[in-house]
């Protein structure tokens, strides 16, 4: 397994190790005392499994506010999407700032998001499996989102007619959320 720091500051990109046979294979997902070399060891409180059928839709972007924000251990187990994060953390010198990166059952690779951004994917296969960690409990009232296709941050999800869920299609703009919100407090 190697972790390094993508980009933005407190991302990081996992890439498994599988030890592959005739069998197939199999591999450490997660391993807490390397995490907490990085500095990454938290405690998960659910998991989560979304499977999404056809390629190109869009689930996000999505994040919980103080105090329920959370930090995501993220990996594709079948299929493939593009996996999206937006920086909303206060003080931060990459706020408003985003990133992707392709996560797939082929590519091995995992990402960890710590709390503070907003996050989706865009499914780039016909069924795509998606499993994520999280550190803190889901809760309706501090759920929020921002639209897939925000003018101010002008994300490339490499599709520019995505199937959207209702809830989805209905989430405000970033300045909007600037407005209301201002930035997320980060840990």
């Amino acid at each position: 397994m190697k972790i390094k720091e993508r980009k933005i500051k407190g991302v990081y990109e996992i890439e498994l190790n599988p030890s592959i046979d005739d069998r197939g294979y199999f591999m450490r997902t997660y391993d807490k005392i390397l995490f907490k070399d990085f500095g990454l060891d938290k405690i998960w409180v659910q998991e989560n499994h979304s499977k999404t059928n056809g390629i190109n839709t869009i689930r996000g972007l999505h994040f919980q506010l103080p105090p329920f924000s959370e930090t995501k251990l993220i990996r594709c187990i079948r299929g493939k999407v593009l996996d999206v994060y937006v920086d909303l953390r206060k003080d931060s010198q990459t706020f408003s700032q985003w990133e992707s990166i392709e996560l797939s059952e082929d590519n091995f690779k995992s990402i960890f998001i710590p709390a503070g951004f907003a996050h989706g994917f865009c499914t780039k296969s016909e069924i795509s499996e998606v499993i994520y960690k999280v550190d803190n409990i889901y809760n309706k009232d501090f759920e929020n989102g921002i639209i897939w296709n925000d003018k101010t941050l002008k994300i490339d999800w490499q599709n520019n007619n995505p199937v959207l869920s209702e809830k989805d299609s209905a989430l405000m703009t970033f300045k909007e959320f600037v407005q209301k919100h201002h930035s997320i407090e980060s840990e």
